[in-house]
């Protein structure tokens, strides 16, 4: 008897070469709707679904595989007699082969504004049934998901006569994950249909971007997966054209560089180390932006990340190219720029990414051991809290520090808890952060500005819960602050304040970031 393959694909990508070397090695192939005629066409003898199920497709095609001849010849158990009894006495030939892909789903919802019921119609139900049957007995039945396991398979049929076991169990093993997957995007679909914000079950699915040298020490090992509905606007969708692969830290720090420099609607530059700011800049052009950041921060910069919200020309790119750099992340580049940066810097990763106004909810993920956090991204801006503004000091600040106030805001959110940032004129003169108290990360920062910090303005990423923070800041010259309020003890941080003459604004909104 014959062995058959079950054929029907919606990317029929390689089809043609893969089926024709099926009949070569003696297969007979069934197939139904656009898959058959696409056989057909190529001149592959092809027999039709309903011809082994003697049953008509129906429901516009909804119902054609859902029946037990073929459902029968795939989970047959061929070293079982009654099994094979039982199939034989209703005339149910063994099915050896499934090759089937799923309606394009993720393509449908990827589409702007695409239609409810059209996310609906692309839902195979018929087409997960097949593949996890035959996956389920892959003992006898070869199942094939990925067009880009055809070759593997043809191999094994050429140089064997037919497929090891070793190999069917990792082809059942990748159905099973693409399954899954697809389940995963049906699920989160729906999921965001109805408005469940965190549902009973969490089902995730990510798809390999590549494989990386090792994590986050060299003793680790790790592997870059991205959303299979790519945002542009990030560093998974990012465009590398130049430099050598990114690493486990230079992706984690990359993706820190971008969030900060698109806080920024006017010209910004930011420079990373270690998920950590340690220069932003803002100003009239793109260039005066990276001066500022250069400036907050020389030494830190050196081996670190630059991210720009501005296309990167030549005269930046001079600028760029005089220092060790590990990644420079902008929307475009000159090809002037390209030029110069890739001049005997052949491991300078040049990334460029798309500065859309995306409106993407993004869920932040956070493992913990057995289990994991989920919670929103902390998008909060200066925006959210500017009409709830409330100075609480004597002296209210001036305009010029209300700028730079709004400036040191938006960076402090950035910095690792316990975060204190500090601007003066433009540019951020210091930072400390992650610190186990705020007076530690204070002392820090202003002992990084040194005589920056005449006339600069302080943000602290959550309240002050005493005053010795604030009296550092007076010593220092600190002229204004900026901090969320709420501690048992503001008063004495709002006396001090007075005491020094110092401008104090609460917000009402902290921003840790652990």
């Amino acid at each position: 008897m014959a062995k058959r393959a079950l054929v029907s694909v919606s990317d029929k990508t390689g089809l043609i070469d893969f089926v024709q070397k099926l009949v070569d090695a003696g297969i007979e192939i069934i197939s139904t709707g656009g898959t058959k005629k696409a056989i057909e066409n190529a001149g592959i003898p092809v027999m039709s679904i309903s011809e082994i199920t003697d049953f008509p497709e129906i429901l516009d095609g909804r119902v054609k595989t859902l029946h037990p001849a073929v459902h029968g010849g795939l989970l047959a158990v061929r070293d079982k007699k009654e099994h094979m009894d039982a199939i034989k006495d209703l005339g149910i030939q063994p099915i050896d082969f499934v090759v089937v892909n799923l309606y394009p789903f993720k393509e449908t919802i990827s589409k702007p504004d695409v239609a409810y019921n059209d996310a609906v119609e692309n839902i195979d139900i018929g087409g997960p049934s097949m593949l996890r049957s035959a996956a389920k007995n892959h003992r006898s039945v070869t199942v094939v998901c990925d067009p880009a396991d055809y070759d593997r398979v043809a191999e094994s049929l050429d140089e064997n006569a037919e497929v090891p076991f070793a190999l069917k169990q990792k082809l059942a093993a990748k159905v099973f994950r693409h399954t899954a997957a697809y389940d995963a995007l049906i699920a989160d679909y729906f999921t965001k249909q109805v408005g469940e914000e965190f549902p009973e079950k969490l089902t995730l699915t990510y798809e390999k971007k590549q494989a990386l040298r090792y994590g986050e020490n060299p003793h680790q090992m790790a592997a870059f997966y991205s959303e299979p509905i790519k945002n542009e606007s990030t560093i998974a969708a990012a465009k590398q054209l130049h430099g050598k692969e990114l690493s486990y830290n230079n992706i984690r720090d990359a993706d820190a560089a971008l969030g900060i420099v698109k806080e920024f609607k006017q010209p910004a530059a930011v420079a990373v180390k270690h998920m950590n700011p340690c220069g932003i800049g803002i100003g009239e052009t793109i260039n005066e932006a990276y001066d500022k950041a250069y400036e907050a921060d020389p030494v830190s910069i050196f081996g670190g990340i630059v991210a720009l919200n501005r296309e990167v020309d030549a005269a930046l790119a001079e600028k760029l190219h005089s220092i060790f750099l590990e990644i420079i992340i902008a929307p475009s580049y000159s090809e002037e720029a390209i030029a110069i940066l890739e001049h005997k810097k052949k491991n300078l990763r040049l990334l460029q990414v798309k500065f859309t106004d995306d409106n993407q909810e993004f869920a932040q993920y956070t493992s913990v051991r057995g289990g994991m956090l989920v919670q929103d991204l902390d998008t909060k801006g200066y925006a959210d809290i500017e009409e709830n503004l409330k100075v609480v000091t004597d002296r209210k600040p001036t305009e010029a520090e209300m700028e730079s106030l709004k400036f040191a805001w938006t960076i402090v959110k950035h910095v690792k808890s316990n975060a204190i940032a500090l601007v003066n004129n433009g540019l951020m003169v210091g930072m400390g952060g992650g610190q186990t108290n705020r007076v530690g990360a204070a002392k820090i920062a202003l002992e990084e500005a040194g005589e920056k910090t005449k006339g600069a303005v302080l943000s602290s990423d959550a309240y002050f819960p005493m005053s010795d923070t604030v009296e550092e800041a007076a010593k220092a010259g600190i002229t204004a602050i900026i901090q969320p309020g709420g501690s048992i003890r503001d008063q004495e941080s709002i006396d001090m304040a007075n005491k020094y003459n110092i401008a104090m604004v609460f917000t009402g909104m902290r921003h840790f970031k652990h």
